[in-house]
């Protein structure tokens, strides 16, 4: 899925991650414990309300959430870190169109569990990113062995 990602950030989740590609989602940063990105809300994203579905979003943050949880370098290869939990707040409606950026964040890691805040915002093309907050995801992580 390279072509998702920018020059220079690459994540070896995103290789076979095909909602993310559907998404279009673009990787921005990439840290220890973080992850920034973001995606064009399209017509497909959204409800009948014509506003962003909320599982467009969730999935959106999951997608942070995976980022931030798991480093792009592993140190132990034979182990993933995967949602044990979470909670989502939808605070505004976003729009089609409207870009969403996803900014990801660990609050606490012990042992094989972790905390991490994910906020989500939305902006008017063209507009000052990452904008208006639209919602709050919480995620709490648990690393386990990979099959």
């Amino acid at each position: 899925m390279a072509e998702t990602a920018i020059p220079g950030v690459v994540h070896h989740i995103l290789e076979n991650d095909y909602a993310s590609e559907w998404m279009g989602i673009e990787v921005l940063t990439l840290s220890d414990g973080h992850a920034t990105i973001r995606m064009t809300l399209r017509q497909e994203m959204l409800n009948g309300f014509g506003m962003a579905h909320g599982g467009m979003i969730f999935a959106f943050a999951d997608s942070a959430f995976a980022l931030a949880c798991n480093p792009a370098s592993p140190a132990d290869p034979d182990s993933i870190t995967v949602a044990a939990g979470v909670d989502i707040n939808f605070l505004k409606p976003a729009y089609q169109g409207q870009v969403i950026t996803a900014v990801a964040d660990r609050r606490s890691s012990a042992g094989r569990s972790g905390l991490y805040d994910i906020q989500i915002f939305a902006a008017d093309p063209g507009t000052t990113l990452p904008g208006e907050l639209i919602a709050e995801f919480r995620g709490r992580s648990r690393t386990i062995p990979k099959k």
